[in-house]
């Protein structure tokens, strides 16, 4: 999950809106069943985090310099040290009954100098992965969440016009140590909030913007190719973040349809709503931004139509809360995972091809500059609890339950109706709304 600026979002929203006012609704849907189907045994529940956020014993990299030049409200420390726990954090992911586990391979981890590749790096990742596999489950694989060497920041960054060969001899080095994992892979997090970050944190000029949309482009169709070579049946994506107002395409389109023949499942991001009696998003406190969870069911709709037949997942998916207190709207996590795993149901029994959803995120982590907002299944304080114990909230019960049944009971009805003409699909919400039986 990731820093939004208000009015960013507001801009994106606002034009987003304006392109598609004249649009043509899609075709009529299906009557809202009285009951919802399980998504079958072959569906992959996941849970995700990504190394930076979540490991601790962090190397030089561009976030750990953000951090010292105080672009940060709290310090990262050693964040939830999944790099000493993660047998142990493996396990309740076992026991939550999930089939996919989504890690970051840390690039300033595994590379600290120009050419040189640290084997201990490298080992951490061999024992984390088979510890994935051994658990049962499948590793999902980020190759870049956000996080460059201090070395490669040194180079310029993105703005650095060799940085995608400096990417590429990493990748490639990755690929070929966990391939034989079988893993699914996300190439980028996030391009378009990756770009934005950059700028914000002062790692990327204005100016270089549109020189690095190009060089990520580049890097993900090269190391598709590349995986392609490794791995059979390998399946690969850069993951976006769903915009709501209409604006997905305007925003996440520059990367996007530069790779759209090198995705082998569409990767979705959804967290937040919008609608006219909530149209504010702040980052500074986010557990007050809208949820709507009819809207991951929009989202859905709209890349199963972009890219027919395409499989869909979801990569990541959560709430979050201020240091783990009630929301302000009274949303309790489990129901919030249930509602959305409902409408999960309501898109696979409309046709979309889904494949799978990664709940964000396993642990609570670091919120890209902060430990206010929590989204983990496991809450853990790490300002104020040494021992980093992980406590249950009220989802760990709620995912395992629906993990065990493929998804949520068949009488299931969500805690919140959806709502008719709703900003997060500006057109088909008011044109061809989804809607609960009765």
């Amino acid at each position: 999950m990731r820093s939004r600026s208000r009015r960013m979002l507001a801009a994106f929203t606002a034009a987003g809106t304006a392109l598609v006012l004249g649009a043509s609704p899609a075709a009529a849907r299906s009557p809202a069943p009285d009951r919802v189907a399980p998504l079958g045994a072959e569906f992959l529940w996941g849970v995700a985090a990504s190394g930076f956020q979540s490991e601790g014993s962090a190397p030089d990299s561009n976030w750990t310099r953000y951090i010292a030049a105080g672009k940060t409200d709290d310090p990262l420390r050693d964040s939830v040290d999944f790099f000493h726990r993660y047998r142990s954090d493996i396990e309740l992911a076992r026991e939550l009954g999930v089939k996919v586990y989504r890690i970051g391979i840390e690039w300033a981890r595994v590379q600290p100098r120009p050419g040189e590749w640290d084997e201990d790096g490298l080992r951490f990742y061999d024992t984390v992965i088979a510890a994935i596999t051994d658990a049962g489950m499948r590793p999902m694989l980020t190759l870049d969440h956000w996080v460059y060497p201090g070395w490669e920041a040194e180079r310029g960054g993105w703005a650095n016009p060799d940085i995608v060969t400096d990417w590429l001899a990493n990748a490639r080095t990755v690929v070929d140590r966990f391939a034989g994992a079988n893993p699914l892979w996300v190439t980028f997090n996030e391009p378009a909030f990756y770009l934005v970050n950059e700028m914000r944190n002062g790692g990327l000029p204005v100016a270089a913007a549109p020189a690095m949309v190009d060089r990520i482009a580049q890097a993900h169709n090269a190391i598709y190719d590349y995986i392609h070579t490794k791995q059979n049946a390998a399946m690969v994506t850069s993951n976006v973040a769903y915009i709501p107002g209409g604006a997905d395409d305007l925003i996440s389109g520059s990367v996007l349809d530069r790779i759209a023949n090198k995705l082998d499942y569409i990767g979705i991001d959804y967290y937040y709503g919008l609608s006219p009696d909530a149209l504010g998003f702040d980052p500074a406190d986010s557990w007050r931004n809208p949820l709507q969870p009819e809207g991951i069911y929009y989202a859905l709709d709209h890349y199963s139509r972009k890219f027919p037949g395409r499989p869909l997942y979801i990569v990541e998916n959560g709430m979050p809360t201020e240091n783990g207190r009630p929301r302000p709207d009274g949303y309790r996590r489990g129901d919030n995972l249930r509602d959305n795993v409902y409408w999960l149901q309501r898109a696979k029994a409309d046709g979309m091809n889904l494949l799978g959803y990664n709940y964000w995120s396993l642990t609570d982590n670091y919120e890209w500059g902060s430990y206010t907002p929590r989204f983990g299944l496991y809450t853990v304080d790490v300002l104020t609890d040494p021992t980093l114990t992980r406590k249950p909230t009220d989802a760990v019960p709620a995912y395992a339950a629906i993990t065990r049944a493929g998804g949520v009971p068949a009488d299931y009805r969500p805690t919140r109706e959806p709502k008719n003409c709703s900003l997060v699909a500006p057109v088909d919400s008011c044109t061809d709304p989804v809607r609960l039986p009765g």
